[in-house]
């Protein structure tokens, strides 16, 4: 074999060693990206985090050598077998709240002078269906007296002026696709059991009017929100029809901003996802601002000082998905993640204040968080950049000093998980009607969510504040709308 054929064979067989660690990262890369896939298709969505040394599980699974065999001995033996007893199943106990309609049976042929000793109550739980009714005001006319004109009471303000729909059923077609996830089309199905035929477009308009009315009111909610000086923000997508694409959504943002001290809720809707979208809202916030790392929140041009944090819970489930890939590196930053969260959990159940939280963090936490550093200094080369556990640490590396700001301050939240709550509903309604008809009916639907996220997060039952709202607002005084909102609302009036 001469030279230039083994130079050949050398160079197919070998390559040099930046080019083989750039083929291994990309490698694990590809590696990384389809078991994510398998995931998305076929796995488990939970990201609970349970150790592979935990004790219990090792309690069925010892390696231990096997006990001898005990000897067998028979002994036989007698005895007198009770009767099993009966379960009786017990039955929840029917609310007291609820109203109670009387029936009462009397038996056949009492006999005369019979006395009565007592009585038997069974209580069965029923349901009446939602009815819908007309509300007719009247209002008599009288003529004065020496012909001096004619007198009418004046006209209770109706949320609609001129429409024929009253507070409780558009609060109830609201409730109903914005809490309950109904589309319109349904809503109307249902109501087209009871006899009542609406068109489409009525119900459009419908909606359109009530946000029309609600507007102040949200207004206001977005003043109150941005006087906080601690918020949690994220955006997720909504489909929207653009008369611009033909065939095609556009995909827009509801851009979502929470005080966890204030339980105030904001959605912002915008056609996009870029910077310009959190720094329109944010332009007179100052404060602490709580995200999951999202480059559109970072260097934003606003008026106030604004402060970044970061979410742990996203930092752990990139660790939870390198599991696969480098169990021991990713475990051990799980077991330290869960730490954390173990102090969390027993300063929740202690129902500390923000005060006492900061010095228990402080205590526990900081020492934690400063090992869990160094220990991602010291394996940030030891990876490859591109494999699932060089990814967790690169991006948790990268975030660090905003992911242990939380310890700073008592009122702050570890994660970014009550936001992501918040959303919840806004990703279940995605699924039922599918697409907003237009970006201003994204925008309305943001008011929507805005109002029943914050009754959710102050315990207020959406229907009856929404009925008692829409009665009120057409007179209500626009200095004093904040009393209209859920965490100040006082019920003026029940709904029909």
């Amino acid at each position: 074999m001469n030279t230039a054929t083994e130079n050949h064979i050398e160079q197919q067989e070998f390559v040099s060693k930046k080019e083989y660690d750039k083929l291994l990262s990309e490698y694990e890369y590809v590696k990384q990206q389809l078991q994510e896939l398998k995931r998305m298709i076929f796995g488990s969505k939970s990201e609970r985090f349970i150790p592979t040394d935990d004790p219990q599980l090792n309690l069925f699974d010892t390696q231990e050598a096997p006990a001898p065999k005990p000897k067998i001995e028979e002994i036989a033996y007698s005895r007198e077998k009770k009767p099993k007893e009966k379960q009786v199943a017990v039955r929840a106990k029917i609310p007291s709240h609820l109203p109670r309609v009387e029936e009462t049976i009397e038996p056949e042929n009492i006999e005369e002078g019979s006395k009565k000793i007592g009585e038997e109550i069974t209580e069965v739980l029923e349901y009446n269906p939602a009815r819908i009714f007309v509300r007719k005001i009247i209002r008599p006319k009288y003529a004065r007296a020496n012909s001096e004109g004619v007198v009418i009471a004046q006209l209770p303000a109706l949320p609609i002026p001129k429409g024929n729909a009253g507070a409780s059923l558009l609060a109830h077609i609201m409730v109903s696709k914005f809490v309950d996830h109904l589309p319109y089309y349904r809503q109307i199905q249902i109501l087209k059991r009871q006899d009542l035929i609406i068109s489409d477009s009525t119900f459009n308009g419908w909606f359109n009017a009530t946000a029309d009315l609600l507007r102040p009111l949200y207004e206001e909610l977005g003043k109150q929100i941005l006087r906080s000086d601690y918020l949690q923000a994220d955006e997720s997508p909504i489909g929207v029809q653009d008369s611009h694409k033909i065939r095609a959504l556009h995909t827009g943002y509801q851009w979502v901003y929470r005080s966890p001290v204030e339980r105030l809720v904001l959605f912002r809707y915008h056609p996009g996802r870029e910077r310009k979208a959190p720094e329109k809202v944010l332009q007179a916030f100052s404060g602490s601002l709580q995200t999951d790392g999202y480059q559109a929140y970072q260097n934003m041009d606003t008026k106030g000082k604004i402060t970044l944090l970061a979410c742990m819970a996203h930092a752990r489930r990139y660790f939870e998905k390198a599991l696969n890939n480098d169990s021991k590196r990713a475990e051990f930053v799980l077991k330290k993640m869960q730490h954390l969260y173990d102090i969390e959990r027993k300063a929740r159940e202690k129902e500390i204040g923000f005060e006492t939280r900061y010095r228990y963090r402080k205590l526990y936490a900081n020492p934690i968080l400063i090992e869990m550093e160094k220990w991602l200094k010291d394996n940030i080369s030891l990876t490859l950049p591109k494999s699932a556990i060089g990814i967790a640490i690169g991006y948790t590396l990268n975030l660090w000093p905003k992911l242990k700001r939380y310890i700073d301050d008592g009122k702050y939240e570890i994660d970014n998980n009550l936001i992501e709550n918040t959303i919840r509903p806004l990703a279940l309604g995605r699924k039922n009607y599918l697409f907003a008809g237009s970006h201003k009916a994204a925008q309305r639907a943001a008011m929507m969510y805005s109002f029943f996220a914050t009754c959710k997060i102050n315990n207020i039952e959406p229907l009856a504040w929404l009925t008692d709202v829409l009665n009120q607002i057409p007179d209500h005084k626009a200095n004093k709308l904040s009393q209209l909102l859920p965490q100040n609302w006082n019920p003026q009036s029940s709904p029909q």
